[in-house]
């Protein structure tokens, strides 16, 4: 006698739809949000602004649409002083910068250290937007489409060096430091001393490398079209040449350097 198969409970296969729903839902705000990003780095001026503006409506919708708490995002006060051991690893590497600069006498030392205020304030403001980007937008969604932190973590750090393309400093560069700081987010869960730390790390780079090598921190489009400027036979950073390249994450990677 053949038993009458057991029927899944209906409840079950709701949820399962309503997870694929989700899952499907993340891959597309990461891929669009990503794809949009990719886009602005790559467009030139003036159509490159339509696209920036267009990155940044989407990220804040999704952010909206599926905010998780402000400690969740790292935007709270959780974390903050147990993290501050990696703001002090980035001064050390300041400190190494700027003696590097001044044995090669690239440090600009005219107004020095206000000079550093004055003209990098707005990189920190948009350091802080890279690693919202990286660790919120990016890296939490991640960690909900593959299977464990390690693949989420390698993956995000992954798309944070992609974006830095085809520059030969900043794509290492960022590589690494992308990785450090998903490590870091998802231990201490804490945005603005990876932000600082962040900040500490460009501005060090804006010092110690001259503006041909690495032209002036560019990236995608920018990057190749990039012209240097001469002023008295030697290469400095130049303030015209200091345009933002994006208002995603490349565009904290441009740093006024000076002329």
């Amino acid at each position: 006698m053949t038993l009458p198969r057991a029927e899944e409970p209906a409840y079950c296969g709701r949820e399962s739809q309503t997870a694929a729903g989700s899952r499907q839902r993340t891959l597309l705000e990461v891929s669009i949000g990503y794809g949009l990003i990719l886009i602005a780095i790559w467009t030139p001026l003036p159509w490159q602004r339509m696209v920036d503006c267009a990155a940044v409506a989407w990220v804040l919708f999704a952010t909206v649409r599926s905010f998780e708490g402000w400690r969740a995002i790292g935007l709270g006060m959780s974390g903050l002083l147990r993290s501050l051991w990696i703001v002090g690893v980035a001064l050390l590497l300041a400190a190494f910068s700027i003696t590097l600069a001044g044995t090669f006498h690239t440090l600009p030392l005219s107004g020095f250290p206000t000079m550093l205020v004055r003209r990098y304030w707005f990189y920190a403001l948009f350091a802080l937007l890279q690693q919202f980007l990286l660790l919120d937008f990016i890296l939490l969604r991640l960690l909900r489409l593959l299977p464990g932190r390690k693949a989420a973590i390698m993956a995000a750090a992954g798309l944070f060096g992609l974006a830095h393309l085809p520059n030969p400093i900043l794509t290492p560069a960022t590589l690494i430091w992308g990785f450090i700081a998903c490590l870091i987010f998802l231990q201490y869960r804490n945005l603005y001393t990876l932000a600082a730390a962040h900040v500490i790390f460009g501005v060090s780079i804006s010092i110690a490398v001259p503006g041909p090598v690495d032209h002036n921190m560019r990236v995608g489009l920018s990057y190749l079209t990039y012209r240097p400027h001469h002023s008295h036979g030697r290469h400095h950073r130049s303030q015209k040449d200091h345009t933002v390249s994006t208002e995603a994450w490349a565009i904290a990677d441009a740093p006024t350097r000076r002329s």
